[in-house]
């Protein structure tokens, strides 16, 4: 399995507001979560190019990021500058 309860752990306490492991349900938590999951499906779909569920199932993921990101870019700037800067989203 690509991703276990350590590192979902580790993702939760590197990028959580709290920097705790039970902060789990942060924007800051679930876009990284996000973007470890939309890594992982990426270099998957670079092996496996008509695996066409799976690239639905991407861009769902892509879709859910995106939301967070417009909900912490509208409530909390700063917030938003730092998880974009940590997870290197933008260049």
């Amino acid at each position: 399995m690509y991703l276990t309860a350590e590192k979902k752990q580790e993702l939760f306490a590197n990028h959580g507001i709290a920097k705790q492991k039970a902060d789990t349900g942060s924007a800051e938590s679930q876009i990284a979560l996000f973007t470890f999951r939309i890594n992982h499906l990426t270099e998957h779909l670079k092996t496996h190019k008509k695996d066409f569920s799976t690239r639905l199932g991407l861009l769902k993921l892509v879709g859910k990021r995106r939301r967070l990101l417009d909900y912490l870019a509208h409530t909390e700037i700063e917030r938003y500058r730092a998880i974009i800067s940590e997870l290197q989203l933008r260049k």
